[in-house]
């Protein structure tokens, strides 16, 4: 049997530097391969990120709209009116002087006539509010919109549901001559039902009109009745 002969000197420096160009070139693969995999996990989650983020900002948009659309928004009504008569409405002469003592009025509730020098801040009362206060408010152009202390939470809520958002005031009252009653300075409304149209009617009329004696003045910046909630 032959021996194996001796590898010379020049050939194991060749296959060594060999063996070292094949470390190198795996190393060098290793690293590429490990940079498409990073870039591919990085591409990956860019495109998570702004998928998340375009279904994030649909859900705001969609929550946005959708509280706009849920939540109740208050009627819009065109200031002053346009001289359009609506059926049942009552209207008075009365003249405007300030007093600090009760007033007997002529009408339940009064749609006009002397009152404190003190507004009534429009808003929603829970409490029968002073007359001669709210009378001030009717000066500058506000309505008193009052109901009967029996009338149902449901019908309440109903009629607050048609009243602007602001000079407006909305209370019960005792002793009217029919469940609801829209007031303006010297004029009112008697209505059976929450639902009857001539409610948004005649706030459509004499919201903010342009012929009570103070139109425009405030409505806010004065005194509170009892039991104000808004």
């Amino acid at each position: 049997m032959s021996a194996t002969p001796p590898v010379p000197p020049k050939a194991k420096q060749q296959q060594k530097q060999q063996t070292i160009k094949q470390q190198r070139a795996e190393e060098r693969a290793r690293k590429l391969e490990e940079h498409r995999r990073r870039e591919a996990r990085a591409k990956r989650n860019r495109r998570i990120g702004i998928g998340g983020a375009i279904v994030g900002a649909l859900a705001i948009v969609a929550l946005v709209v959708t509280s706009v659309v849920l939540t109740p928004q208050p009627p819009s009504y065109s200031a002053g009116g346009d001289g359009t008569e609506v059926e049942g409405v009552e209207t008075f002469e009365h003249e405007s002087t300030h007093v600090e003592t009760a007033v007997a009025y002529e009408q339940t509730p009064p749609a006009g006539g002397p009152h404190n020098p003190a507004w009534l801040n429009c808003g929603v009362y829970t409490e029968q509010v002073p007359s001669e206060n709210a009378v001030h408010s009717l000066e500058h152009g506000a309505l008193w919109i009052t109901y009967d202390p029996a009338l149902s939470d449901d019908d309440v809520s109903a009629l607050r549901a048609k009243l602007p958002s602001t000079y407006v005031i909305l209370s019960p009252f005792d002793g009217l001559p029919s469940p609801i009653v829209l007031s303006g300075w010297n004029t009112q409304l008697q209505v059976d039902d929450v639902d009857d149209p001539r409610i948004g009617a005649f706030i459509e009329e004499y919201w903010q009109s342009e012929s009570v004696p103070e139109p425009g003045a405030f409505c806010t910046g004065a005194v509170d009745g009892p039991g104000k909630v808004s």
